[in-house]
């Protein structure tokens, strides 16, 4: 349908959260020149405020022919980086990747934490990659666009074939995620690190289980973060607290306690990132405060508009963040990982491997 009024053909009907899912709406990109609305013709029978029926979560396999992504920004601490899935099913709501769902034709809502993308043959494309005679080993960031241990690696293990390329040959890589099931590949993990080539990052939003359950509904509670924490910590791998995102007036007032309990777990660096709300986001994250927190609304976005302006509360929050993580003993400089270790695969193994994949049963 055309971007019309809905008075054209009835009265909006109001979006509804629907149950596990963090979007409250489902809008067309920026890219899309039509978009949908739900209007009532004056036939409704659902007149009830009840959350409405839960979504499946479908996924689609992508057949890139790359998988490392790179960049030069100086404003991004890494040069490349992989993404086993596009789409989370964690459904955070205030997740900067949204908006790339639009470059799909998709919605940066819904569709986002429901329509997903996964790349399983992730592990054989990178593994040629590495191959190539000009390659340069760096560190691999995952995690960097959406979460590499979502729900459907459980079943895919596209993250984990990723890891036992990169274990195989020697190569670091870096982890953000804020799932405990990272926790499964510490048979991995655990010998990379041990080398120098794994560290693992911990986002940690919140310790109230309530909110995190409203803001980000799929994703681990709280306390299995900080389990996962410890896990990691006992197998000697480098974790990093991530109080991400800071939310002012809403988990900002949390700041010192998850350091302190992240610190207690095992984390042994810190950092934290103040939301931002690009693009989409901005519209789908004042319709979940709309849904959760009304009275708090325009409190909460006049904050951010003055913290992301560099004001005296951003300040104060930066060294509220300093002093904890000095008085908690947070180590300052962060883990450099080896890259020198970096065994090269063997090109003719690779293009033999790649190969005997296509070769049907009878050849």
């Amino acid at each position: 349908m055309l971007k019309a009024s809905p008075s054209d053909a009835g009265t909006a009907i109001p979006d509804r959260p629907r149950i596990g899912r963090g979007a409250i709406s489902n809008s067309s990109g920026r890219f899309e020149r039509l978009n949908n609305a739900a209007v009532d013709d004056g036939w409704r029978t659902d007149q009830t405020d009840d959350p409405q029926p839960r979504l499946d979560t479908t996924v689609t396999f992508d057949q890139s022919r790359t998988v490392i992504a790179r960049n030069d920004s100086p404003d991004i601490g890494f040069d490349q980086s992989i993404n086993p899935y596009r789409g989370c099913e964690h459904g955070c709501i205030y997740c900067y990747a949204r908006p790339t769902h639009a470059w799909l034709g998709l919605s940066p809502g819904l569709d986002f934490e429901t329509r997903l993308f996964a790349k399983p043959d992730a592990a054989g494309l990178l593994e040629r990659e590495l191959s190539r005679p000009g390659y340069q080993a760096h560190p691999i960031a995952m995690g960097t666009n959406t979460d590499p241990y979502q729900q459907v690696e459980r079943r895919l293990k596209v993250t984990r074939s990723i890891l036992e390329v990169l274990a195989r040959h020697n190569h670091p890589v870096t982890i953000t995620t804020k799932s405990a099931l990272v926790a499964r590949d510490l048979d991995l993990l655990a010998p990379m690190a041990e080398k120098g080539l794994a560290s693992v990052s911990i986002s940690v939003t919140t310790l109230d289980s309530d909110l995190a359950t409203a803001m980000e509904p799929r994703a681990a509670r709280p306390e299995r973060r900080l389990e996962t924490i410890r896990m990691l910590a006992a197998a000697r791998i480098p974790v990093t607290v991530m109080v991400a995102p800071v939310i002012p007036a809403l988990n900002d007032h949390e700041l010192e306690a998850i350091l302190i309990r992240a610190r207690q777990a095992g984390a042994i660096h810190a950092s934290y990132i103040l939301l931002r709300l690009p693009l989409e986001l901005k519209d789908l994250f004042g319709e979940w405060l709309s849904t959760h927190r009304p009275d708090r609304k325009q409190r909460i976005l006049n904050r951010i508009r003055e913290m992301r302006g560099g004001g005296n509360d951003a300040k104060l929050l930066a060294e509220r963040f300093r002093l904890t993580c000095r008085q908690q003993g947070f180590t300052e400089d962060h883990t450099l990982l080896d890259a020198s270790r970096f065994r090269k695969p063997n090109l003719r193994e690779v293009q033999d491997g790649q190969l005997n994949l296509f070769e049907s049963p009878d050849s």
